[in-house]
């Protein structure tokens, strides 16, 4: 669907100028990681996110939008996944 003021970037386009995920965060966020998902709750959240993500797959019929859309989720969980165990010192 294209944008109706006209601002709609094609392809990959949309992605000049944002910065790699490496470069937002002020200090290090991995504490912080490792305290959100301390405990239970954070544990039982974690892991819906895996099963959401890292632990499915999609069929031979997904089209190439739907594996892209996937694998960002996988990348957004995995990195998640690291700077949590990176704030516990794992």
């Amino acid at each position: 669907m294209a944008d109706p003021a006209g601002s709609h970037k094609a392809g990959w386009d949309w992605l000049e100028g944002v910065p790699p995920a490496e470069a937002v965060p002020a200090g290090d966020p991995a504490p912080s990681f490792a305290r959100c998902f301390a405990g239970p709750d954070g544990a039982r959240v974690l892991t819906a996110l895996k099963a959401m993500t890292l632990e499915r797959t999609l069929g031979p019929d997904a089209s190439d939008a739907a594996l892209r859309d996937l694998e960002g989720q996988r990348r957004l969980v995995a990195l998640i996944l690291a700077l949590t165990a990176r704030g516990q010192g794992a």
